[in-house]
């Protein structure tokens, strides 16, 4: 019997829409139960659950620019969230086109938080020794890791060719 698998495309959309809703149903119970009142908990020793809104781009990074104005966040968002879905649908390979529907998949989150309340919901607090990242949430997760997978993968071609060439 041969086996059959599913075409980059499929695992595209599979992982888009699995991103998008783990992000979307994470930030959903934090806001309506976990954090109902808003407080500290510590889940880990370097690990905290802490309610944030970011007004400005991954990891807080031009608050100051895009605060106040959540419509432009969302479109310039928007638009290179559109470039890494069609991108992920157009891919050749099933692990490259899972790192770019990681990264939509979390981004899409993202831009629907800032068009439906004005900024992001972050909950997750990294730390250590007192020194805080900035809050994030699963959409950034699946987004850093979508990237790391595309870095990964590019620094394993380099090698094979240098490899093959050397």
């Amino acid at each position: 019997m041969k086996h059959v698998t599913q075409p980059p495309r499929a695992w595209a959309v599979a992982t888009l829409v699995t991103a998008f809703l783990v992000d979307q149903l994470s930030k959903w119970m934090i806001l309506e139960f976990v954090m109902r009142p808003p407080r500290i908990i510590e889940i880990l020793p370097v690990l905290n659950l802490t309610l944030g809104f970011n007004e400005g781009t991954s990891f807080g990074m031009f608050s100051g620019l895009l605060s106040g104005r959540p419509m432009l966040a969302a479109a310039l968002t928007g638009a290179l969230t559109l470039v890494f879905a069609f991108t992920a649908l157009r891919s050749r390979t099933v692990p490259e086109a899972i790192a770019f529907a990681l990264i939509a998949g979390g981004a899409i989150g993202n831009v629907l938080d800032r068009i439906r309340q004005g900024a992001v919901t972050d909950f997750l607090d990294l730390h250590w020794q007192g020194w805080h990242w900035p809050t994030f949430n699963l959409a950034d997760v699946t987004i850093t890791l979508g990237a790391s997978l595309l870095v990964a993968g590019w620094l394993r071609q380099a090698g094979l060719r240098e490899k093959s060439h050397g």
